[in-house]
């Protein structure tokens, strides 16, 4: 998105959010959420695309969503993630502490550099549950 400055009539300046430039890809252009439902009470969010500051809003919505309608157990499937960044990380450790005080199991699939570096790097690999594969995951 641009701002647009407005100008007023005693000089001062005045920014606005904008409209989303032609050609300028949205979040949900970015980021690709799918649901399934292998068991009951088990949910696999498979996610694909870039975890940033622009696509987290969308994600965490989809926790959230999951994460309030009882579910037993959620594993993420985050092993078509081309980038996890910081603001993706801190999603992911609010959804976890969240899942903990709710009694749902939260693991993570992790199979890729672009997922497994973040997570080692911040020490986060050894906080989460992660799993090579959506059927390891499920087996556990």
């Amino acid at each position: 998105m641009t701002e647009n400055r407005i100008h007023s009539v005693n000089g001062a300046e005045t920014l606005l959010p904008g409209l989303p430039e032609p050609g300028v890809p949205q979040a949900d252009q970015l980021i690709e959420l799918s649901v399934r439902r292998p068991a009951t009470g088990v949910v696999v969010l498979g996610v694909s695309g870039e975890i940033d500051m622009f696509t987290t809003p969308l994600l965490r919505s989809a926790l959230d969503e999951q994460l309030t309608a009882k579910n037993d157990r959620i594993v993420l499937d985050l092993s078509q993630v081309s980038f996890l960044g910081s603001s993706g990380l801190a999603v992911l450790v609010d959804c976890l502490h969240l899942a903990e005080d709710n009694g749902v199991g939260f693991c993570l699939v992790s199979s890729t550099r672009s997922v497994e570096r973040p997570l080692k790097v911040t020490g986060l690999g050894d906080v989460f549950s992660t799993f090579p594969s959506v059927s390891a995951a499920l087996a556990a």
